[in-house]
């Protein structure tokens, strides 16, 4: 008697997969902004390891907004990778309910980020939801073109997919510092990391257009 494997789902954008996925890529981004609040206050500033530290944080949780929601949705297609997206866009809000309901009232936050809007703490949230929708949105694309590059399963892969970006990102943040570039190594980091990724889900685009 042989036993036949079930066939791997893919594609899924149901609302439970979106608001699930939203709400735990939500938590995680709050712990990882706690982590980044973490280590601006404990970690010495001294030969850059505060930089170094806070630009690991920014990768590391560049590439889970980027590439998660799409190992959730099983982004085979277009279908996929919208949920992808709407999971980055879910994921934000819940990290912004507890942005206003944990974090402001403790102050956590050490530097006068409210007083680019004027002392408001509403400006940023636009930006917020739309950037990580749209690292969402380009995982999504990217893990999309990577199905059956590699061994059969989404999370065997997922190495292969991440590398590319990440080494990139190095590459860029790198070439950004040696011309001289004045601002903090973890802004660099992360505005490295979202060229480069929007960029291969370009060239994504280009292979099967």
């Amino acid at each position: 008697m042989s036993a036949t494997a079930a066939p791997v789902a893919s594609d899924r954008s149901d609302f439970r997969t979106v608001t699930v996925g939203g709400a735990k890529l939500g938590l995680a981004t709050a712990v990882a902004v706690v982590a980044f609040l973490a280590a601006a206050r404990l970690v010495p500033v001294s030969a850059g390891v505060r930089g170094g530290v806070e630009a690991l944080i920014v990768l590391a949780a560049g590439l889970a907004v980027s590439f998660i929601p799409a190992q959730w949705t099983a982004a085979r297609s277009t279908e996929g990778i919208a949920g992808a997206a709407a999971i980055g866009l879910v994921g934000t809000v819940v990290f912004s309910a507890l942005d206003i309901a944990v974090l402001r009232p403790f102050k956590a936050y050490p530097w006068t980020w409210d007083a680019i809007g004027g002392g408001s703490t509403w400006w940023y949230l636009p930006i917020w939801w739309m950037l990580g929708t749209f690292l969402a949105w380009m995982g999504g694309i990217v893990t999309a073109a990577g199905t059956g590059t590699g061994a059969a399963s989404g999370e065997a892969t997922l190495p292969r997919r991440v590398l590319p970006v990440l080494a990139g990102t190095i590459i860029v943040a790198a070439v950004a510092r040696l011309a001289g570039a004045s601002v903090a190594l973890p802004v660099v980091t992360g505005a490295a990391f979202t060229l480069v990724l929007a960029a291969l889900a370009l060239v994504a685009l280009a292979r099967k257009g």
